[in-house]
């Protein structure tokens, strides 16, 4: 089973609500949720009051992507705002396998994000340590960007250092997917698609998320 996460960073905050029980309803796997800080990326997202609304509205598992400096701040709060995988930046970690083990103990999956310039080859020493690689197919920071093509490489090279190391790692996506580019991507062994403008944006998101569902599935 090959997963959608919608991206909430692309949806409509004045009805957020709204927004939330209809990813609620749709066929939606995850909820995908952008914190950007506006140090390590530039942009600010949002935090803990709206994390509060997605706990208390969402009815499917929150991935919480932190694209934050010094995130090992951070990680008990999102435990406790009801993050299911959190996951932070190799970029960010200066001791990336701490964290790892943190998140873990927490009660959470654990995932680690790769900026596009990132090699797979950073994550050789910690693969059979994560539950998940966010691989970055845009620049971080904002939505509604256009697809790395090069991310098709990566997903290769890092589903066989997954199938080398007997890895249970997904695969992710995040970053200009849609209906033209995803179902290429699970080929070459995405486990994840998260779809931020591609969803939101559209005439009717329910549609959309099932439509991209189908083609993956």
């Amino acid at each position: 089973m090959k997963l959608v996460a919608p991206s909430m960073l692309a949806c409509d905050f004045g009805n957020l609500e709204n927004e939330i029980l209809m990813v609620n309803k749709s066929k939606a796997d995850w909820f995908h949720i952008d914190v950007m800080d506006g140090v390590f990326v530039p942009n600010i997202s949002f935090g803990t009051p709206i994390m509060n609304v997605l706990k208390k509205h969402s009815k499917k598992p929150l991935d919480v992507h932190l694209m934050i400096v010094n995130p090992d701040n951070y990680l008990e709060n999102f435990s406790k705002l009801g993050a299911n995988v959190l996951t932070v930046h190799a970029e960010a970690c200066t001791h990336l396998h701490r964290t790892v083990q943190r998140i873990k103990n927490l009660g959470m999956k654990a995932g680690v994000a790769l900026n596009p310039h990132t090699p797979i080859s950073s994550l050789e020493s910690i693969i059979n340590e994560i539950d998940l690689v966010c691989l970055m197919s845009v620049n971080p920071g904002f939505g509604g960007q256009s697809f790395i093509e090069n991310t098709y490489k990566k997903v290769v090279d890092l589903k066989s250092l997954i199938n080398i190391s007997n890895s249970n790692a997904l695969i992710e996506i995040d970053g200009g997917v849609n209906s033209k580019n995803a179902k290429k991507l699970i080929e070459q062994g995405a486990d994840v698609l998260v779809a931020g403008s591609f969803v939101f944006k559209s005439e009717n998101p329910t549609n959309t998320i099932s439509d991209l569902s189908a083609l993956i599935n």
